[in-house]
């Protein structure tokens, strides 16, 4: 591993910690905390954090991940991103997969069991909903939410169709383990309870 100046953030969580190849690149100010498997070639911007709060956060070879990415696991869903990916700044990666040679531009979001196939192109703030299957070469537009599987390719404006393909996905069930109320709420108090019980679980020892 090496890095411009100073150290990165190589933290321990549980019983695991960070495991990086000597040929990866790590910025002095980037965090890696718990079961993160770094490949050949890697490089982690200034200020990512990669978060293994359960299962693996793993990037294959020659993965480009940009300034102030985050990229977390969590206790039911691992991060697999395979080889030749790039990242871009200020992306957000949730348990989900992301396979070879995709693009992610700057400020995409892909969440829980979603999963980007080879060579799809995810561009600026672009989302890619849980449970959403990207398929293999397909660019999703600036700004544009991918949804379902097969994915629905719409735009931000068009919010009724979809919330109708993401209701059924069932968001709060698939990240947090609860169940909306009948007008549709999610208990706030029981869901910060758990991230908080989490948390303290799994919290960073220094390696």
């Amino acid at each position: 591993m090496k890095c411009a100046s100073g150290v990165p953030m190589l933290l321990k969580s549980g019983s695991h910690s960070p495991s990086v190849d000597p040929s990866a690149i790590i910025a002095p100010n980037a965090t890696l905390v718990g079961d993160v498997r770094i490949g050949a070639r890697c490089v982690i911007g200034y200020g990512a954090c990669l978060i293994a709060e359960g299962r693996p956060v793993t990037l294959g070879e020659q993965v480009i991940v940009r300034d102030n990415a985050v990229i977390r696991s969590t206790a039911n869903y691992p991060v697999d991103v395979g080889n030749a990916v790039l990242i871009g700044p200020h992306t957000a990666l949730f348990g989900c997969t992301i396979e070879d040679e995709v693009f992610l531009a700057t400020g995409t979001r892909v969440f829980h069991l979603a999963v980007v196939r080879k060579g799809a192109e995810v561009r600026v703030n672009a989302v890619v909903h849980l449970k959403t299957v990207v398929p293999e070469g397909v660019t999703i537009p600036i700004g544009w939410i991918a949804v379902g599987d097969p994915a629905r390719i719409l735009a931000p404006d068009q919010h009724d169709a979809i919330w109708a393909s993401q209701k059924p996905l069932d968001f709060p069930a698939t990240a947090y383990g609860l169940t909306r109320g009948p007008d549709g709420s999610v208990d706030m108090r029981e869901l910060t309870r758990r991230l908080s019980e989490s948390a303290r679980r799994h919290r960073p020892e220094q390696h």
